[in-house]
């Protein structure tokens, strides 16, 4: 069963914390990591992307010479696709590129995602995350105290407005609640922080 060290946010050591082993030392499955990371990316497309048809483009109502007789190609309309100006035969539309992934798979991926912040020692357990005050300063101080690099991943149990404020304006800082936890968010980020009772949440959330 891995075991983490558990930190106050003065930095101090002031225990150890056992982690679920089916959650975060399962195998990393690349596979269906790279599956939930397609996923999110696709749903943060906004497909708004539009081309016109040949019946949208204006003009071409009438003919631009007759049938027969001019020695030229027959034509109907110089809005035809292969006409310079024309419509696009088979242009990009508004779509919806989001799908979704099954349940199991979703959660075989947060958990590939956790272990492999175990086994490459990234992953920092708080005993608990409390600001009087939204302050970026308190928050900077916290992260120094704790080593934290210039890209990580701060997750609560709750969204505490304090703590939500106070790291939202630190470049690379993320904090979001654990019911919001990614595989994405975890995947893009160098350090995940947790709180303990945030852990908590996750192991209840993912062994059911």
């Amino acid at each position: 069963m891995p075991q983490v060290a558990l930190y106050n946010t003065s930095g101090e050591q002031v225990g150890q914390i056992e982690l679920s082993e089916d959650i975060f030392g399962s195998p990393v499955n690349k596979t269906v990591l790279h599956d939930a990371v397609i996923k999110h990316l696709a749903g943060l497309r906004r497909g708004t992307h539009d081309t016109k048809t040949r019946a949208e483009v204006r003009g071409g109502g009438r003919k631009p010479w007759r049938q027969k007789g001019t020695g030229r190609a027959r034509h109907g309309s110089i809005r035809s696709p292969i006409w310079r100006g024309g419509g696009i035969a088979f242009g990009p539309h508004p779509r919806d590129y989001s799908y979704e992934l099954p349940k199991k798979v979703r959660r075989l991926a947060i958990k590939s995602a956790l272990s492999s912040k175990v086994k490459s020692g990234n992953i920092l357990v708080l005993e608990d995350l409390k600001l009087e005050n939204p302050r970026v300063k308190e928050m900077l101080e916290i992260m120094a105290s704790l080593n934290i690099g210039n890209k990580a991943l701060l997750v609560t149990l709750d969204k505490d407005p304090n703590v939500f404020y106070s790291s939202r304006n630190l470049p690379g800082i993320k904090a979001i609640q654990a019911s919001g936890l990614s595989t994405y968010d975890i995947l893009n980020h160098d350090q995940l922080i947790i709180t303990k009772d945030a852990l908590a949440k996750v192991e209840e959330v993912l062994s059911r």
